[in-house]
Parts: C-alpha cells; sequence; structure tokens
C-alpha cells in the first residue's frame, strides 16, 4: 500500500488534490468533505482502485443512513492506518457501472485488440494489382492493339516511355509479384515491346505469343475503352478505393481513445456508425463508409449491459465466452441485496476492484477478505447474507449457461467459477472440473466420484441411463465403497481403452462425462437449478444444436449428450412431444446433417418408453 503515501496527482473536482493520505482522510471529514463523497454517492462518479477506497464512502453512506454510531465506529478504526494507506476514491468523469450490468471486453481491451490490425499483405497486394498494375497492362495492350490496326501510328519512344513507366513502377510497388511471371500475358506483351524498342525483329515464336497473349486479354475483358472493359475498371476502381480494414480499426480506435480504458461502454453503437464527414476530413476516409462486422464485433464486447441484454444482442455467443463473463458478473450480483442503490452500485465497484494481493478475487478467500474489512462489516446490516446471495448467484449463472446454451452446457472453465460459488455458498457439494482423474495414478478425483453419486441418484431409471447403457446400481456401489480406481477402470472400460485414465485419454474422459452428466446432474439435484424455459425446449434446443451445418463430431457428441439429459427431466408426455418434433426436424434436415443424427436418434427412440 506504499503507492498511496504522499501525495497524490491531481483529481478533478476534488478540492483536496494534492494532498496526503492523512490530509485526504481528515479533508473528508470535515462537513463539505462528508458534502462531497454523498456527492460522489449520488452520482457514481467514483474509482475504486482497490477495496480499501471505498472505505470513507461507507462511512458517508452509514451517516446519511442514520447510523451516526456506526459512522464513527469505523472512523475511529480507520484512524491509525491514515497516514498510510487511502481510504478516498478517485473521480472519475463517468459513474461505476450499474451493478448488474457487464462487458466482455473493456475499452483498454478492445483497444489493443484494434492497434494489432495492421494491413493484411494479400488485400494490399490485391489492392496494388487494382491501382497499379492492370492499368499498366491496359496501356501496355493498347499499343499492341495499335501495331496491329495502325502500326505506321505507334513510334520506337512510346514503346521505350511505356518500358521506363514498367521499371519505376516496379521499383515502387512491391507487393504484387504477378508482373514478374514470365508466363503471363503480361510479361509476354513486355518481353516483345523490349526486342521491337531495341530495334530487333520478333521471332515467329515470339510474335505468335504476342498476338496469343493480345488475343486471350480482349477475349477475357475486352478492349481497353470498350463499354465491357470500362465496365470492369470502374468496378475495380471501387473496390480499391474502400478503405482497407487496419484503416477503419484506427477510426474505431481514435472514437475510443477518449474513454476510460478500465471499464466498458454504454453505447458501443455510436462508436461503429459510418465514416463521419468531420472524421472524412481529418482520416481521408469516404464519408459514410460502414465499419466492417469484426470491428463492429470488438468495439460491441466493451458493451456493457445486463447479461440478459448481451444474450439478447448476441454478444455472448458460447458458453465459454459466458465463462469469461462471470468473474465481471460475481461483484455486481454480490452487491444485489444491499439496502439502495447507491449502497449497491459502491459493493459492486468495491468487490469488482482489482487487486495484486487478490489473483483469483472471485474466490471465496478474496471474498473473506473482503467481507472481513471494517467498512464492509460496517454495512454489513443494510445487505443479504452472503452465503443466501452466493447460493442465488450460482443457481443464476447455472441456470442462464444452461438456458442459452442447451447443446453445450457450461464449460471447463464456467465449471471452475461455479465450484467456487458452491464453497462461498457453503454447500456440501463439488463440482466436478477437468482434470478428471490424477494424472500420475489415473485415480478419479473425488469430485467425479460426487457428480457420479448426483447423476445415479438423480438419473436412474431414466432415458439417460438407457440410451447410454448405463448400470447406475453399479455405479453407486462404486461410489459407496470410495472406489476411485474403480471408478477410472470403469470409464475406460466403457470407452474400450482399457489400462487409459480420464485424465488423458479423451473416449475416456467423455465416458466420464457420460456416467456423471457433468456437472448438470449435480447442479440440478444438489443447486436446485429449474431453467424457466423448461427441460423440454432445452431438450430441442440441444437438437438444434446437434444438427447445425457444420458441427464437429464431438460437437455433435455433446449436443446429443445434454439433449438426453434435458430430455430425461420431462414427464413422460413432454417426452413423447419432444421426440415427435425431433423427428419431423430431422425429416427436413440436409442429407449430410441427417445422416449425423439418425444413428443416435434411432437409439433414443429405442430409450424413450
Amino acid at each position: 500500500m506504499n503507492e498511496n503515501n504522499g501525495q497524490h496527482p491531481p483529481a478533478v473536482g476534488l478540492p483536496s488534490a494534492g494532498l496526503s493520505s492523512a490530509e485526504l482522510f481528515a479533508h473528508f471529514l470535515t462537513d463539505d468533505g462528508l458534502a462531497r463523497l454523498e456527492s460522489l454517492l449520488d452520482s457514481g462518479r467514483y474509482e475504486i482502485r482497490a477495496p480499501e477506497h471505498a472505505a470513507l464512502l461507507c462511512v458517508a453512506w452509514l451517516r446519511r443512513a442514520g447510523a451516526g454510531d456506526a459512522a464513527a465506529a469505523l472512523v475511529e478504526e480507520l484512524r491509525p492506518f491514515a497516514s498510510e494507506v487511502r481510504f478516498a476514491p478517485y473521480p472519475a468523469e463517468r459513474p461505476v457501472p450499474a451493478p448488474d450490468a457487464v462487458h466482455r471486453l473493456t475499452v483498454g481491451e478492445a483497444a489493443a485488440a484494434l492497434a494489432r490490425r495492421g494491413p493484411r499483405p494479400a488485400v494490399e497486394a490485391q489492392r496494388e494489382a487494382l491501382t497499379v498494375w492492370r492499368p499498366f497492362e491496359d496501356a501496355l495492350l493498347g499499343h499492341w492493339l495499335r501495331v496491329e490496326t495502325d502500326p505506321a501510328s505507334v513510334t520506337r519512344e512510346e514503346g521505350a516511355a511505356l518500358l521506363v513507366r514498367y521499371r519505376e513502377l516496379a521499383a515502387a510497388h512491391t507487393r504484387c509479384t504477378g508482373h514478374l511471371n514470365p508466363k503471363s500475358n503480361a510479361a509476354v506483351l513486355r518481353l516483345g515491346l523490349e526486342e521491337t524498342v531495341a530495334g530487333r525483329d520478333l521471332s515467329p515464336g515470339l510474335a505468335g505469343r504476342v498476338r496469343h497473349a493480345v488475343a486471350s486479354m480482349v477475349a477475357k475483358r475486352g478492349r481497353p475503352g470498350s463499354a465491357r472493359h470500362t465496365r470492369l475498371r470502374r468496378e475495380q476502381a471501387r473496390q480499391a478505393a474502400l478503405p482497407a480494414h487496419h484503416e477503419l480499426a484506427a477510426l474505431a480506435l481514435h472514437r475510443l481513445a477518449p474513454l476510460d480504458v478500465s471499464r466498458g461502454t454504454t453505447d458501443a453503437e455510436a462508436l461503429t456508425g459510418p465514416v463521419t464527414a468531420e472524421e472524412a476530413k481529418h482520416t481521408g476516409l469516404p464519408a459514410g463508409t460502414a465499419v466492417p462486422a469484426s470491428i463492429r464485433a470488438t468495439v460491441a464486447a466493451t458493451s456493457s449491459a445486463p447479461l440478459e441484454t448481451l444474450l439478447e444482442r448476441g454478444t455472448v455467443p458460447s458458453a465459454e465466452v459466458l465463462a469469461e463473463l462471470a468473474a465481471r458478473l460475481i461483484p455486481g450480483h454480490t452487491a444485489r441485496g444491499y439496502a439502495d442503490e447507491s449502497l449497491r452500485r459502491l459493493m459492486a465497484a468495491l468487490f469488482g476492484a482489482p487487486s495484486h494481493r487478490y489473483p483469483l478475487w472471485w474466490s471465496r478467500e478474496h471474498h473473506a477478505r473482503i467481507n472481513g474489512s471494517p467498512w464492509v462489516r460496517a454495512v454489513a446490516p443494510w445487505g443479504d447474507d452472503p452465503v443466501e446471495q452466493a447460493r442465488w448467484t450460482l443457481r443464476m449463472l447455472a441456470e442462464v449457461c444452461v438456458r442459452a446454451f442447451p447443446g453445450s452446457g457450461p464449460s471447463n472453465l464456467l465449471v471452475r467459477v461455479l465450484a467456487e460459488l458452491v464453497r462461498q455458498a457453503e454447500l456440501p457439494v463439488r463440482l466436478a472440473a477437468e482434470p478428471f482423474a490424477d494424472a500420475y495414478s489415473g485415480m478419479a478425483t473425488p469430485e467425479l466420484l460426487s457428480a457420479a453419486q448426483a447423476a445415479a441418484e438423480l438419473l436412474h431409471g431414466t432415458v439417460y441411463e438407457r440410451y447410454h447403457g448405463i448400470d447406475y446400481a453399479a455405479v453407486r456401489e462404486l461410489v459407496v465403497a470410495g472406489d476411485r480406481h474403480g471408478f477410472s477402470r470403469l470409464c475406460a472400460a466403457r470407452a474400450g481403452q482399457p489400462g487409459l485414465s480420464p485424465a488423458t485419454d479423451p473416449a475416456v474422459m467423455e465416458q466420464a462425462r457420460v456416467l456423471t452428466a457433468s456437472p448438470l446432474a449435480t447442479l440440478v439435484r444438489d443447486v436446485g437449478i429449474s431453467p424457466r424455459a423448461g427441460w423440454d425446449d432445452l431438450a430441442r434446443g440441444a437438437f438444434s444444436a446437434a444438427a447445425r451445418r457444420g458441427a464437429t463430431d464431438r460437437g455433435v457428441a455433446t449436443a446429443w449428450r445434454q439433449l438426453v439429459f434435458h430430455l430425461s427431466l420431462c414427464a413422460a408426455d413432454e417426452q413423447a412431444r419432444v421426440l415427435a418434433w425431433i423427428d419431423d426436424r430431422a425429416a427436413r434436415l440436409p442429407a449430410r446433417a441427417a445422416e449425423r443424427v439418425a444413428g443416435p436418434l434411432a437409439r433414443l427412440r429405442l430409450a424413450v418408453p
């Protein structure tokens, strides 16, 4: 915390700028200082760079809430450290994000991605071909057409000028190398021109090649100046004049420059509109030029909004991306139970504050340290039980993932985040994340055995057990006996890979996933998730994912495993309706997709009573 000693950089809007930590602490306990803190609470225009920067804001909130004694006690607890630690926030031009707002990328991360977009060699070579070499080829062709139709009008000086122009272009424009190909039509015409400029007659062979090159070029594009040729060159010139993607990336980077690099944006769409007239003056880009989709996607990833909004916009395309968002989601959801909007916003900023001391800041250890700090303890009576809040967040994240991605389910990274939330929620369960076994002994992890127990109790006698040919009574015996080696051997035997481990072999790992329905069985049985869309709707979504064109074999297997799980939790009449719906959709699939799902669908019909 030594960074907080001594003088602080000037801060806009803070009359106390330049004060030491102790002076800053004393200032904010004056009437003017407390009024300033209350104003910051209302506006949200502050920055919490470390958890302790929220302490004096908590003092101001307590005082305003009528808890003067608690505020005074907190001040006295902080006072001995005031000369060493900054307990005040930093001012900011923009309010801190709403507690439920989340973004995939910060402005700084998006800017770094845009800055890496340099010129693409292939695109720039194509641009050079269209703007430099095609016009030269037209001039070369026009010269030889005149030689054919009116040789008396063609001078040796004109030919020599064309050769000088070629050498100058070749020296200045090196991206495109097609003109160096000796078999190209342009190279043949240039070789013939060199002979005539040198005063030598063309050999019969070269003369024939020149005639063939001229005829081929005219047949392909038309004579220079003809309507056909003019249309082609006009379209090529239009394409060549389009700004390069790296130039438009630089424009987007310029638009992001004024924004706070540590946050998302509230209006990403405004940052991805066409080039304005004012921007055209400064950049040379044509006004009205649209920003390419790839650049729009990078900027859109900074959009800060509630998770449901991001899902509707398509900003969260996969369970893997949702896992990346989970770390940013948890602070806001941790704070949602506090008394009013200003305190919720403050606590979300506090829990989300970066700190080198807490590399896994969303872990239980970090939350324990934060919850144990004096300023958080002081406002705790105005918040929900953190254990109950963790349980709510756990269910919310799991249900969102299952509902939004019914064909893939939680990624391994999200399972790890959910496992930390399970610990914070103080639930007596374990979520199994990969690796599923010890790398040296091949023995299944305790978490995998726990997941197998949840699956055995939830799925015994269901479509899932019949479809996959699982004997959950035998699985339960292994779990009760704590036989981790035996469970690994069962996974290997089902995969047809005796002696291999769920830690290393993909086929054995897949059988571990099948046997445990990991982590869905645990989430349903022990966490109590119940997606509002209904399991029948999720089964339909999983089938659509399995049938989607371009799906990989592993993707189909995962989606089908999810489908069978969802279907197993449906009532009998719902299962019949879902199966009829699947049969109807399967009949309409393209041949390749229908072939992919034909075998699994036949087995599913046998498993559904």
